[in-house]
C-alpha cells in the first residue's frame, strides 16, 4: 500500500530554466566511450566526470560560452557553445602524441595486489572508527532536510495527454536533471529542521523536529514519514548501505575489494587539505554496486567528498537511478564533519530512458556542531508529544531564519503551483482513484467504504461471499474510529455482520478503550498465535480456490473490550475482555465435547481475560490518533508475550484455564547474501479444553504463499496443547541467478524456506474429544521446506513446498505449488 501511495502521490510539477546546459557522450577516435572525463565550463570551477558509458551532463546557473574537456593522456578539446541548452553533444578525444605509450583507460580488472588505490582504502578502514561525531562523548547539530518528487522525462505525448485536460499550466515551466539530463516537473515538497543530540557514551540518539512544512498536502504525516524512510539516513564507512529494502555493498566495505575495481586516479588539495582521488566501479553485473569517485585526505584517510551511481545492471525493481552525493568539513585540521548529503532517485516503471518516471531527491544540510555537552540519560528516554500542530505551521519567518539553504526559485514555485492544482476538479477526481487503488477504500464524505478487495470471497460453509464494510474518517488524526461490515453467503443463506470503535483518551501515553462484535464464519485454525480482533477474517476463511476440501470452519460469535496504553516508546499493554461462542460450521466438521455430565455438546461458550505485552524497537509510525500508519513495515523486530485466562460459570463460560503464547520475529539483512525472515512461537495450555479451545498447527489449503502457515498441511491435520514453531525464509535477491548468463537479465530472485512445528496433547484433552476428528499433535517435529522464484514480472514469486515427514498421515501432501503477488524494490 505504500509504494502505491508513493507512485500516486508523485503526479505532476513547475520549475524554471537554468542559464546553459549541456549533455551528451565521450568517445576516443576509435569510437569507444571514455569514462571519468573531466568536463567544465570554461574558465570556471563549474564541471562534472563522465560516467561509464561517456555520457555526461552539466549545467550552470550562469550564461558560459565554452566548455572544456580532458583526460590523462588525451589533448584537451574546448568546446564553443553556441546556444545556452546543448544536448547530445558527440564530443571526439584524440590522444597525445607523445603520450601513446602512457594511456592507460580505466576499464576492465583493476589488480588486487600492488594497487596504491587498495593501499588507501585499508588506511580507510584503519581510521574509519575515530572519524566525525564519534571521536566525542557527547554532540549535537542542527539538521536541515529537504525532500523533492519530480514527474521526468517530459514529452510532448505526455503535456499533450487528456489526462492533464485543465491542467495545462502546470507545463509552463521545466526544468533538467544535473546528474541524469532528462527534464523533469516538481511535485511534491517538504522542508524539516531538526535537533539532533547524541551520546556515544550511552549509545543514544535523539532528534526534536523543530519544524516541518511540506507542499500539496498540509499536515499529511503519513506521505512525508514514508517518503522519509525510503530515504532513511546511512553512513558510507558502513559495509553495507539499505535503500528500498536492499543492502548495498559500500565502496568503502572491508569487502568491497572482491566487489569493486579500484583505481587511483588523481591528488589535489580539497580545501587546503592534500587529497587522492580514487574511481571504483563493480567488477560484475547484477549485484547492489555502485560506480563513481571519492576524495580522502592523506593524513587522516578521512573521506572529503564522495559520490555513488547504482550500477544500472543491479537487480531492484522500479529504480531507474541512484545518484548520492556527500561533502565533510575539517574541523581543527582532523576531524571530518558531513556538512551535506544530496541522494536522488529515479523511479520508472521501465528502465528505458526515455520511459516517464519520478524522481525523488533529499537534500540534508548539518551546521552547528557543538561536543561534550552532556545530557542526562532520561533526556533521551522522555516521551514527546508525536505532533505538536505549531510544528508543522510555522510561519515564514521562521524558515527563513532556520533554512541552511535557501529555496531556489524553482522550489518557490512548487508551494504556489500546488496550491493551484488542488483547485482543479479533474486533479479531485485523479487523487480519489489513486487513494482508492492505495488504500483499498473509497472516500464519501467523512466515510470510507471498503476494502473494495475483499468483497467476494469462497469457502464451503457459505458458498460464494460478498462483502461490504465501511469505516469513519475525518482525518489521519481521528481520535475515534468506528468500522463495521455486513456479509451474505449464498449457500448457507445467513447474514453475517460486525462492528468495532476505538478511542483515543491520552495522545501522550497512547491510552485508548475498544470495544466490538461479530457474527461470522472462520478458520479458527489459521494461526498459532491467537487474535482477539473483532474485524480481522484470514485468507483461510475466504480464497476463492483452495486445495481439497476446505470445510473445517466455525461459527463464531466475538464480543470483545478492552483498554491499551504504550507507557515508553514502541511498547504497548493491552488487557482484553472477550466472550466467544463456538460451533461447527459444516455438517462435515464438528467441535463436539463431552460435557461434565457425560452429555455431548456442540456449542462452546468461553468468556476470556488476556493480558498481553506488545514491543516493536525501531517501529516508525505516523500520526498521532486513535490508529497510526506503520512506515516501516516488515523492518523492525517484534515481540509478544500473552496471558489468557478462561473464566468457568461467569457470562456462561464453560471452561476454567490458563494458557500463556508468545512469538519473536526478525527480519535480518545478510549484507550481500540477501535477506532473512524468522519467526519463532511458542505456546502452552494448562488445563483441559475441547478442540474450539486448543492450538491447531495452522496448515494452508490455499493456493497463496502464507509465511506463517505449513504450506503442506491441511486444516487440523495437528492440533496441540503445548507446541513450539519456526519459520525461516531467506530471500538471495537474485545473488545466484544473476551469475548466470541466460538468467541474468531477467532479474528474477532465489527465496529458499524451512518451517518445523514441535507439539503435545494431554490425554485429558484427548479425552475430551466427542467430534469426527482424531487429535494428533508432532510429536517428532514436523517439517517442511521450500524452493522459490521470486520477482517473475517484477510482481509475482512461484514457491515450490515438499512435505519432510509424515508421509502416512492420511491425504498428506508431499508436495505443492503456490504462489504470492507483490510490490518490493
Amino acid at each position: 500500500m505504500r509504494q502505491s501511495l508513493f507512485l500516486f502521490f508523485l503526479l505532476f510539477t513547475t520549475i524554471v530554466v537554468a542559464q546553459t546546459k549541456v549533455s551528451g557522450k565521450i568517445t576516443d577516435a576509435a569510437g569507444d566511450p571514455l569514462p571519468f572525463v573531466n568536463v567544465i565550463f570554461k574558465n570556471s570551477n563549474e564541471g562534472t566526470i563522465s560516467n561509464e558509458e561517456g555520457r555526461f551532463y552539466l549545467e550552470s546557473d550562469t550564461n558560459y560560452k565554452a566548455v572544456v574537456f580532458s583526460f590523462i593522456g588525451f589533448e584537451s578539446k574546448e568546446v564553443p557553445l553556441g546556444a545556452k541548452n546543448t544536448y547530445k553533444m558527440e564530443v571526439v578525444l584524440q590522444e597525445e602524441a607523445a603520450a601513446l605509450d602512457e594511456v592507460v583507460l580505466i576499464s576492465g580488472k583493476q589488480p588486487k595486489k600492488n594497487n596504491p588505490a587498495i593501499d588507501i582504502l585499508r588506511k580507510i578502514w584503519e581510521n574509519r572508527r575515530e572519524n566525525g561525531v564519534k571521536q566525542f562523548k557527547q554532540y549535537s547539530y542542527d539538521k536541515y532536510e529537504k525532500l523533492e518528487f519530480d514527474l521526468n522525462t517530459i514529452d510532448s505525448t505526455l503535456i499533450k495527454s487528456k489526462v492533464f485536460k485543465g491542467m495545462e499550466f502546470i507545463w509552463d515551466q521545466i526544468d533538467t536533471s544535473n546528474v541524469t539530463g532528462n527534464s523533469y516537473l516538481p511535485i511534491f515538497i517538504n522542508e524539516a529542521y531538526s535537533k539532533v543530540y547524541g551520546d556515544n557514551v550511552l549509545n543514544e540518539e535523539k532528534e526534536v523536529l523543530k519544524g516541518n512544512k511540506n507542499s500539496g498536502f498540509q499536515n499529511n504525516q503519513a506521505l512525508i514519514a514514508f517518503v522519509k524512510d525510503l530515504y532513511k539516513e546511512y553512513n558510507v564507512y558502513d559495509n553495507y548501505l539499505k535503500f528500498f529494502d536492499k543492502a548495498f555493498v559500500s565502496p568503502l566495505s572491508r569487502t568491497g575489494i572482491d566487489v569493486y575495481n579500484y583505481k587511483l586516479l588523481d591528488s589535489a588539495y580539497r580545501d587546503n587539505k592534500w587529497c587522492y582521488n580514487i574511481v571504483y566501479y563493480p567488477r560484475r553485473k547484477n549485484e547492489l554496486t555502485f560506480k563513481g569517485d571519492f576524495w580522502v585526505n592523506d593524513t587522516t584517510w578521512a573521506i572529503k567528498e564522495i559520490n555513488l551511481q547504482a550500477s544500472k545492471s543491479a537487480n531492484i525493481n522500479w529504480v531507474r537511478e541512484v545518484y548520492i552525493e556527500q561533502e565533510f568539513e575539517v574541523l581543527n585540521d582532523s576531524t571530518f564533519l558531513i556538512t551535506r548529503d544530496h541522494f536522488l532517485s529515479d523511479f520508472s516503471l521501465r528502465k528505458k530512458e526515455e520511459a516517464q518516471g519520478i524522481y525523488g531527491k533529499r537534500t540534508t544540510l548539518y551546521d552547528n556542531y557543538e561536543f561534550d555537552i552532556k545530557k542526562d540519560k532520561s533526556f533521551y528516554g522522555e516521551q514527546t508529544d508525536p505532533y505538536n500542530e505549531a510544528v508543522y505551521n510555522r510561519p515564514d519567518s521562521f524558515w527563513e531564519q532556520n533554512r541552511l539553504e535557501s529555496l531556489n526559485k524553482d522550489e518557490k514555485g512548487i508551494y504556489k503551483m500546488l496550491d493551484t492544482l488542488k483547485t482543479v476538479p479533474r486533479f479531485k477526481t485523479l487523487y480519489n482513484i489513486g487513494a482508492t487503488l492505495a488504500t483499498g477504500y473509497y472516500e464519501v464524505d467523512n466515510v470510507d467504504i471498503g476494502p473494495v478487495f475483499s468483497i467476494f470471497g469462497f469457502n464451503e460453509a457459505e458458498g460464494l461471499r460478498i462483502r461490504l464494510g465501511g469505516r469513519t474518517y475525518f482525518g489521519q488524526n481521528d481520535p475515534w474510529r468506528i468500522e463495521t461490515f455486513g456479509a451474505y453467503g449464498f449457500k448457507d443463506k445467513r447474514f453475517k455482520y460486525g462492528i468495532s470503535g476505538k478511542l483515543l483518551l491520552d495522545r501522550k501515553s497512547r491510552l485508548k478503550v475498544f470495544s466490538g462484535y461479530r457474527k461470522d464464519v472462520e478458520q479458527t485454525g489459521a494461526s498459532l498465535t491467537t487474535s482477539n480482533d473483532v474485524l480481522g477474517r484470514s485468507l483461510a476463511s475466504s480464497s476463492l480456490i483452495s486445495v481439497g476440501s476446505n470445510d473445517r470452519l466455525t461459527r463464531i460469535k466475538l464480543a470483545t473490550a478492552g483498554v491499551s496504553v504504550e507507557p515508553a516508546k514502541n511498547f504497548v499493554v493491552r488487557v482484553t475482555g472477550s466472550h466467544r461462542k463456538l460451533r461447527s460450521a459444516t455438517d462435515t466438521f464438528s467441535l463436539d465435547y463431552f460435557a461434565e455430565d457425560g452429555t455431548i455438546k456442540s456449542t462452546i461458550s468461553q468468556p476470556e481475560i488476556e493480558l498481553g505485552l506488545f514491543y516493536t524497537p525501531q517501529r516508525k509510525t505516523s500520526g498521532y490518533g486513535v490508529e497510526r500508519t506503520i512506515i516501516n513495515d516488515g523492518d523492525f523486530p517484534s515481540f509478544y508475550l500473552g496471558y489468557t485466562y478462561g473464566l468457568k460459570n461467569i457470562l456462561d463460560g464453560d471452561f476454567e484455564y490458563k494458557k500463556l503464547q508468545a512469538f519473536y520475529t526478525q527480519p535480518w539483512n545478510i549484507g550481500g547474501f540477501g535477506r532473512l525472515y524468522s519467526t519463532v512461537e511458542v505456546g502452552k495450555i494448562f488445563d483441559p479444553v475441547p478442540l474450539g479451545l486448543l492450538s491447531p498447527v495452522p496448515g494452508n489449503q490455499t493456493y497463496f504463499s502464507l509465511y506463517n502457515a505449513f504450506t503442506n498441511l491441511d486444516y487440523y491435520e495437528f492440533v496441540t496443547d503445548t507446541y513450539t514453531s519456526l519459520h525461516l525464509e531467506h530471500n538471495f535477491g537474485g545473488r545466484i541467478f544473476g551469475r548466470i548468463p541466460w538468467l541474468r537479465d531477467l532479474d528474477l530472485r532465489e527465496v529458499v524456506g524451512f518451517r518445523a512445528v514441535y507439539g503435545e496433547i494431554s490425554d485429558e484433552n484427548r479425552a475430551l474429544n466427542a467430534s469426527n476428528i482424531t487429535y494428533r499433535a508432532p510429536g517428532d517435529i514436523y517439517w517442511e521446506w521450500s524452493v522459490g522464484v521470486g520477482n517473475i514480472f517484477r510482481i509475482f514469486r512461484l514457491d515450490f513446498n515438499f512435505r519432510g515427514n509424515y508421509l502416512d498421515n492420511p491425504g498428506a501432501r508431499e508436495f505443492g505449488v503456490t504462489g504470492v503477488f507483490g510490490f518490493s524494490f
